[in-house]
């Protein structure tokens, strides 16, 4: 029971004596005597009301007293309020002071009503809950905090009822009622049911919540009610633990401490289910009310479903009292408090971490913190307290980051050390919204140091280009343009700007400023966004460009990107630049200053011989192209009203005149004007004007035959014309007649494919030069229309190529590649080209190949192998006669002539092998393309695999050896044969054929020493891992056989006296054909249980037994796998007994039979790990591997097939967890 002043203990040591101590520990009262321990027996349980003036006390012979805590007087002795001989295991007050219940160890539950009648107390009794329908073993009144007595859901008296099969929510007023039965599942009948209240807000209302917990889940149930009166209980979400609990305290409505069954406590938060803390409260020795829940005072006459969940019960030593839980052990009485949100940020400032500080104290204010103690208020109160705590760790951070800054030693140090912290310290000022601390305050101490204000000010940027500080005071500003000016970073500089806000700034400190570095950017914001004007900046930036573009110079990169297309693009769209919108009531202001700006006649200051529309003309040579992008989307924005057709229709005829009656702008500059105009031209609410003689004149100009200059751009310029809408101005045969004459093969084909005439587009593809030298990626668009024309023209065109053998003439051969481009597009399946629906004589398949050979030989064996259509016999003659000797032997390969490509093979390497000997200068790349070579022919001779060709492959390898200058030049080589040739040849027979060489036999055995050694070296190895292995696998069979002996003979001991299944005692059932099963686990079996679970089979007359809960809970979904083996003659069990009814369990001796024998490969399973041989095996692969080399043979890649790479050889671990102070 908790109260708010005082602590009462029961000491249950059979005296019956009842002490209460204050918060000082000091005893302030002692009730009872030992003559009423003695006869009443020990205190079970207690409970005081809510105003503390009274203390109910039950006793373990079923007794019960109230007492008045104010005068220490026995105000009632009740000892018939419920049947005897039972104890009291609970006892509680309601927010009724007349009103509690109490619980007995029979399972009933009782109201006891208190009243006084002329001056008499009297104490009637209800029963609420018979133990005949199901054992209660733990009750819980909801009890309302005074704020929240008023609550409609007080008026019910709730009361929340856990028995063993299920738990109840009745309510005691105005009638007795049951408002939910709940039961729950199958459960360890050891584990001890718990209940708890608390009110928690969910979805803006506060309801209580009722905490259900038993073995390892916790259930949260929610109440409400409705409308009507009634009330509905919902299921909220389920908290699964790896623990078992035996105690379950609500600290506030987030957060709840849990105790296990070994003592330990953990600190949880509802809503995240996170673990917050753990700890280990084993030395408090905590009281257990066994005693009382078996009842020993009066006999022990209970249940011994109840007897055992009382072995964990500790109902009545813990309690909790304003956000304070109490631990009753058996020598003293331990508190847990969480620290409060004050204390918690003040234990990390203790230990300076002031970081950690300022983050704990966010995380209070941002409402995201757990387990919170100490807050109280609505929000706006909470976070101003918060953010008072946090200014304070603030200032003093500053003042500590001051003081440790080092006096000595590099500059780098020191700007290290401030980097570390100034921008945690201007972070969280900006998070509080506190910019006068932090240009004040912060800003004041800062600037005492030179380096900590530069860090300060640095600072500041991410937060301005990100808009999150917008406005700066004039001095820090101030501060701000000359520190980024003395360290250079003008562009950080300009982009700081325009991203500030326009009153914060000094105007004619930051126009000097940006006109003398260049930061046109920023002086465009300024003049924009302080003035309104948008004039002047273009004037200015005009005289900037104006003369290097004149004059035909490169412009800088600063210029470049203020006179982006952007700038002016943002004007004409009434956007401002480069952030931000110009006001609505301007908009229409700015478009027409623009406007009538950009189409002046002349410039302010102009000369005498200055062109007309200088700054069109100006934008043009700039850039031409982004300018009429602009252009086009200006007049996308255009309404369609007198105003706007006439300057659409002004601004084309001034571009008309400047671009067309002007010799100064390339084809590609014109190219863009006429492909703007025609888009504006192909729009269906067009309104422009343009003379088609103009189209004209622009055909004529880029299709000119007299001017060979620019072939392609020509092209390229009149294509998008086209493309973009403009062939409607043209005529199409004297369109197609004047880009023949040209030479514009792609402006053809654009014409043919309009009007499908695809045969003639494969002319334009063959005459082409731009495709006669580029891979004709497109030849397969020639089929995608089925014509004929088309195959025939194709046909033609292969019919009329000259000869393979004639490579004379340049002309020739330049044809001969054109073929082969345009075949290898055609066959090559890698080309994308469907294959099935090309159906060409052989011929041309082998024509391709060998000009494949003759053009791309290193890509003909890949090609091969790709290729599907082709005749063996003819190829192999076209690769044999180009020498191509990898691609002849995979072709006998394929042809299954093995023996032949070994020999191909064998010719190459000899080949090669006779160039190292004559070359000296390229040994290292010719040696690496030797090896190469040979690794490929030894693979060709051990591709024999069938047991008839075993001898050939033997046969082949000396074959290796008779290479000349093998073995001279490099004896790797020579090992790589020899360890191949060590899998299919005995050792002596290598040993022969190398002493009978001629290079060997004269006396240089130095070369081969290492050969030798480590072929006896491996025999020795060999000889010992063979004796190594025969004692291990003799030395496992006999442990394995002693073992399986020792498990079949023992006899069994089943861990608990009831049947698993049922949960009865195996004595009490009478059916005379039930057996008893005992399996080697320890569990404990009805037979005719078994049999209804289905784990129960006849094999060979048979009865095979398999244990139900081992399977069913460890195994999961493979009980059914399991069973289906059972019935197979496998059992999940070493043994099993039979016994008869009312008999102890007994073991009868079993024979080996099959169901032994798959319980001893699962016992060796249990018990061993990797095999030995396997690690023995696995060391012997990689010692063998870099000490011997003559037998190493590639098994793939070890990281895959190595055991020390098997999940079940490496270790699993966990880091433990980390308790939060």
């Amino acid at each position: 029971a908790g109260f708010s002043t005082s602590f009462a203990v029961a000491h249950v040591s059979g005296m019956g004596v009842l002490s209460q101590c204050d918060q000082n520990q000091a005893l302030r009262l002692c009730l009872g005597s030992t003559a009423v321990g003695a006869q009443y027996g020990a205190i079970s349980a207690l409970s005081i009301n809510n105003d503390c003036s009274r203390l109910l006390c039950g006793f373990a012979k079923g007794q019960i007293t109230m007492w008045d805590l104010a005068s220490g007087k026995l105000l009632r002795s009740i000892t018939d309020a419920h049947p005897p001989g039972t104890a009291i295991l609970h006892i509680k007050f309601t927010d009724d002071p007349t009103l509690a219940i109490c619980n007995d160890s029979g399972g009933s539950v009782f109201e006891l009503s208190f009243k006084r009648v002329m001056g008499v107390r009297t104490c009637e009794s209800r029963c609420l809950f018979s133990g005949s329908k199901g054992e209660v073993c733990c009750i819980e009144p909801l009890h309302a905090k005074v704020e929240l007595r008023d609550h409609p859901i007080t008026q019910y008296s709730l009361l929340a009822m856990a028995s063993l099969t299920k738990i109840l929510v009745i309510g005691l007023k105005p009638s007795l009622k049951v408002w939910m039965t709940f039961p729950y599942g199958r459960m360890d009948p050891s584990s001890v049911p718990l209940l708890a209240w608390h009110f928690v807000a969910v979805q803006n209302s506060v309801n209580p919540m009722l905490a259900f917990c038993r073995g390892d889940v916790v259930h949260f149930l929610l109440v409400k009610r409705d409308d009507t009166g009634a009330i509905h209980v919902t299921k909220q979400r389920q908290l699964h633990l790896h623990y078992d609990l035996i105690n379950f305290t609500w600290i506030n409505s987030r957060t709840a401490v849990l105790l296990d069954s070994v003592e330990k406590l953990h600190v949880i938060d509802r809503q995240t289910q996170e673990e917050l803390e753990t700890i280990e409260i084993s030395e408090v020795q905590l009281v257990y009310n066994s005693s009382h829940f078996k009842s020993l005072a009066t006999g022990g006459n209970v249940s011994e479903a109840l007897a055992l969940v009382g072995e964990k019960a500790c109902y009545q030593s813990i309690s909790s009292c304003g956000g304070q839980v109490f631990y009753l052990g058996t020598k003293s009485v331990h508190v847990m408090t969480l620290r409060s949100w004050r204390e918690r940020v003040d234990h990390l400032l203790k230990q300076e971490r002031l970081t950690d500080a300022l983050a704990l104290a966010w995380s209070f204010y941002e409402g995201k913190a757990k387990a919170v103690v100490g807050l109280t208020g609505d929000t706006s109160k909470r976070k101003a307290v918060i953010a008072d705590r946090m200014v304070e760790i603030l200032l003093h951070y500053a003042d500590r980051t001051l003081k440790k800054c080092p006096d000595q030693g590099k500059i780098q140090v020191m700007e290290q050390h401030f980097q570390d912290v100034v921008p945690v310290i201007v972070d969280y000022c900006l998070l509080l919204q506190r910019t006068d601390l932090l240009f004040n305050q912060i800003y004041d101490k800062m600037s005492e140091n030179s380096v900590a204000k530069g860090i300060f000010l640095e600072c500041l940027e991410p937060y301005i280009l990100s808009d999150k500080l917008m406005g700066i005071t004039a001095q820090v500003m101030k501060d701000l343009l000359l520190h980024f000016q003395d360290k250079n970073r003008l562009e950080n500089l300009e982009a700081c700007i325009v991203h500030m806000d326009i009153t914060s700034l000094d105007i004619q400190q930051v126009v000097l400023l940006c006109w003398e570095n260049h930061l046109y950017d920023a002086m465009i914001y300024v003049y924009n966004s302080g003035m309104n004007d948008f004039i002047s900046p273009m004037e200015k930036l005009f005289k900037v460009i104006a003369p290097p573009l004149n004059a035909g110079k490169s412009l800088t990169e600063c210029i470049k990107n203020a006179f982006s297309p952007l700038f002016y693009s943002c004007c004409l769209a009434g956007r401002a630049y480069p952030l931000g919108d110009i006001p609505e009531d301007l908009v229409p202001l700015v478009k027409n200053q623009v406007f009538e700006f950009l189409i002046r006649l002349h410039s302010t200051e102009g000369s005498v011989d200055e062109e007309v529309y200088p700054y069109v003309r100006t934008l043009l040579h700039f850039d031409t192209r982004e300018f009429l992008n602009v252009l086009a989307l200006t007049f996308e924005d255009f309404k369609n009203d007198k105003q706007a057709v006439e300057y659409q229709q002004r601004i084309v005829d001034i571009l008309l005149k400047v671009m067309v009656e002007n010799s100064d702008f390339t084809p590609s500059q014109v190219g863009c004007l006429f492909t703007f105009l025609a888009r504006q031209l192909a729009k269906p609410n067009n309104t422009l004007f343009v003379n088609r003689t103009l189209f004209d004149q622009v055909l004529e100009f880029l299709c000119s035959p007299d001017d060979d200059s620019r072939h392609s751009e020509r092209q390229q310029v009149l294509l998008e014309l086209l493309q973009a809408g403009g062939i409607v101005q043209f005529e199409e045969s004297r369109l197609i007649q004047m880009a023949e004459k040209a030479e514009f093969y792609q402006i053809c084909e654009f014409m043919y494919e309009r009007e499908l005439r695809y045969d003639k587009i494969i002319g334009c593809y063959l005459r082409d030069p731009v495709r006669k030298v580029s891979k004709s990626g497109a030849s397969g668009n020639f089929f995608f229309p089925a014509a004929q024309p088309v195959h025939s023209v194709v046909l033609l065109r292969l019919k009329k190529c000259p000869p393979l053998d004639n490579a004379l003439s340049p002309l020739v051969v330049q044809d001969q590649f054109l073929l082969f481009q345009f075949l290898r597009s055609l066959l090559d399946p890698r080309e994308g080209i469907n294959q099935d629906l090309i159906h060409l004589p052989p011929c041309v398949t082998e024509q391709f190949i060998e000009l494949l050979c003759q053009y791309s030989p290193d890509q003909v064996l890949e090609t091969l192998k790709v290729l599907e259509y082709c005749r063996l016999e003819e190829t192999i003659q076209i690769t044999q006669k180009h020498q191509l000797h990898e691609a002849s032997s995979y072709l006998l390969e394929k042809k299954g002539d093995i023996h032949g490509a070994f020999l191909v093979m064998l010719e190459r390497l000899q080949s090669k092998l006779l160039m190292l000997t004559q070359d000296d200068e390229t040994e290292l790349p010719l040696l690496e393309n030797i090896e190469d070579t040979l690794m490929k022919t030894i693979a060709l001779s051990n591709a024999f695999v069938s047991p008839e060709t075993f001898t050939s492959r033997a046969s082949s390898f000396p074959h290796l050896l008779d290479v000349p200058h093998l073995e001279v030049k490099k004896s790797s080589l020579t090992m790589q044969v020899l360890n191949n040739m060590a899998a299919f040849i005995a050792l002596p027979s290598i040993l022969q054929r190398i002493l009978q060489d001629p290079v060997y036999g004269k006396g240089k055995l130095g070369e081969i020493q290492g050969l030798v050694l480590g072929m006896l070296d491996t025999f020795n190895y060999e000889q010992t891992l063979l004796e190594t292995t025969t004692n291990l696998l003799n030395h496992d069979l006999h442990w394995s056989l002693c073992n399986l002996r020792a498990s079949v003979t023992r006899g069994l001991t089943p861990k608990q006296d009831y049947c698993c299944i049922c949960l009865q005692q195996y004595k009490r059932r009478q059916e005379t054909a039930d057996e008893i099963i005992v399996f080697s686990c320890g569990h404990l079996y009805h037979s005719l249980c078994l049999l209804s679970k289905e784990c129960g089979a006849v094999t060979k007359g048979l009865m095979r037994w398999m244990c139900y809960k081992c399977n069913s809970s460890n195994k999961g979904g493979k009980l059914s796998e399991n069973f289906s083996e059972l019935k197979k003659g496998s059992g999940a069990s070493l043994a099993q007994v039979s016994v008869s009814r009312g008999e102890p369990p007994s073991c009868s001796e079993s024979l080996l039979d099959p169901q032994q024998i798959q319980a001893f490969d699962q016992l060796c399973r249990l018990n061993r790990g990797t095999s030995r041989l396997a690690l023995l095996t696995e060391l012997s692969r990689s010692h063998s591997g870099e000490k011997h080399g003559l037998l190493s043979v590639s098994h793939g890649d070890p990281a895959t097939s190595s055991v020390f790479q098997n999940e079940n050889f490496q270790l699993h671990l966990a880091p433990p967890p980390l308790a939060e102070d």
